[in-house]
């Protein structure tokens, strides 16, 4: 990141130092305000939250359940989730490693995903093994382990998460380039909304459907685009009763998956989207989210 890009956006430049650990000594509820109050540009209000983005600070806060550590380590969180919906739906993992150094690249096929289990961003996708940049590849994922991806946002599941680095199998849908990635939003087990990621590589876009797959006209934090419409997934029902399984039980968490042709593989799960802090257009589609956003006891729904 260039020190303009920092200027532009102080979110940024605080979000980077809080990764660095240098507010340490600041309290979770103060962090989250501060942050709350340079990225949204609001107050957050905690006493009586009500947008889907209040919501999440206030999940951060108050609901620790100790699974939640377990189900967003991208290594434990597949066996968490085959045990609930069939290791049919999981992406095979070619092998798990403390250290960059300890991977033995003879052993892997020519195209593979490396990924650190323990945050957001931590990954290499390689589509030729012959032209890896191994020197790249050791500096940013050994940069990653060292980092608690819990201070930057405090979200609280990461706090304890083991910090490695897992190889899976690649994946490509029809495009051969990328996977399109189907975000399901869960509340109390219900699906409710789906965001479809894609175009990763050349300009980030989201469309955002209804569970019967009619387009919303709304942006949640990168473009939609009303011209380039999303087929809807052959397996789409089978999707949605995964995520229902996967999502029973807590007050919310969103599934990811990915399809290709009917072949639905589990992605990952997440406990807040954009850790809380990304804008929606209109902002009224943040706030009938906080709707179905119903806090455990001892918050306000």
């Amino acid at each position: 990141m260039k020190i303009k890009d920092f200027i532009r956006n102080p979110f940024l430049f605080f979000l980077s130092l809080g990764h660095r650990g240098f507010f340490k000594w600041i309290s979770d509820e103060k962090y989250l305000k501060i942050a709350y109050r340079i990225r949204i540009g609001k107050k957050l209000n905690l006493d009586h939250p009500t947008t889907f983005n209040e919501k999440l600070q206030w999940l951060k806060l108050h609901d620790h359940n100790p699974e939640y550590t377990t189900m967003v380590d991208k290594y434990t969180a597949k066996k968490w989730a085959a045990d609930r919906i069939g290791e049919q739906y999981i992406i095979p993992t070619l092998g798990v490693w403390e250290h960059f150094d300890d991977i033995d690249f003879d052993a892997l096929p020519n195209r593979f995903v490396l990924k650190c289990t323990h945050d957001s961003g931590g990954i290499v996708i390689v589509t030729d093994k012959k032209i890896l940049d191994l020197s790249q590849a050791r500096k940013k994922l050994e940069h990653c382990l060292k980092n608690n991806y819990y201070w930057g946002n405090r979200e609280w599941p990461y706090k304890n998460v083991h910090p490695r680095i897992i190889a899976e199998q690649y994946m490509a849908d029809e495009s051969d380039v990328e996977l399109k990635d189907y975000k399901i939003f869960n509340f109390s087990g219900e699906p409710k909304l789906i965001q479809v990621d894609y175009d990763r590589f050349v300009e980030h876009k989201r469309n955002i459907y209804t569970t019967d797959w009619q387009y919303v006209e709304a942006a949640i934090q990168y473009p939609t685009d009303p011209m380039h419409q999303i087929e809807q997934p052959k397996a789409l029902e089978k999707m949605l009763d995964l995520a229902c399984t996967l999502s029973a039980g807590f007050p919310h968490v969103r599934t990811d998956f990915y399809c290709i042709d009917d072949r639905i593989y589990f992605g990952e799960l997440t406990f807040y989207h954009g850790s809380g802090f990304e804008t929606f257009t209109p902002e009224s589609l943040g706030e009938e989210m906080g709707k179905w956003l119903k806090l455990p006891a001892g918050g306000i729904s």
